[in-house]
């Protein structure tokens, strides 16, 4: 049997991102994977997940909670194409919140390193200004990004 390329790799995990076998078989035990950000405590009070983290279990914690939070609508990779190790993948996906059923539509990009094939290095990327908004309850927050302009109040 051929070893798969790196990205048949990727697209077989992405088809199989809440099965503990199949994720356990194709990411490396010391594999990063980072969330969104590297840090950021204010999100991670939001999406738990978010952040930096190492090994198959932080795959599989990650896409389990992240569908025990979303009802996923849609998942859509249009774009995928590697060179050696790396991976790019983009595409868009819309989720419903299961607190309070707000849709978001966000583009989302991967960049993934597989060695071996194994994933070594995986890195998701999406408008987290869209999809925590999916779980905001009330209020209004006031942002002041034009050092020429004035306020503005979301």
């Amino acid at each position: 049997m051929t070893p798969l390329t790196p990205v048949e790799v990727i697209e077989k995990f992405l088809a199989n991102t809440t099965n503990p076998e199949v994720v356990n078989q194709l990411v490396s035990q010391d594999a990063t994977y980072i969330s969104l950000n590297y840090d950021n405590k204010d999100l991670k009070r939001i999406l738990p997940w978010t952040g930096t983290s190492k090994g198959p279990k932080a795959f599989i914690d990650t896409f389990s909670r992240v569908f025990q939070y979303w009802q996923a609508l849609n998942f859509e990779p249009k774009e995928i194409f590697g060179t050696g190790e790396n991976v790019a993948v983009f595409g868009s996906f819309t989720y419903k919140s299961n607190t309070v059923g707000t849709t978001a539509t966000s583009p989302f990009s991967i960049h993934a390193k597989v060695k071996d094939g194994k994933i070594i290095y995986f890195q998701f990327m999406e408008d987290t200004f869209a999809t925590a908004a999916t779980f905001k309850v009330s209020g209004t927050v006031k942002y002041h990004s034009d050092p020429n302009g004035s306020e503005v109040e979301i």
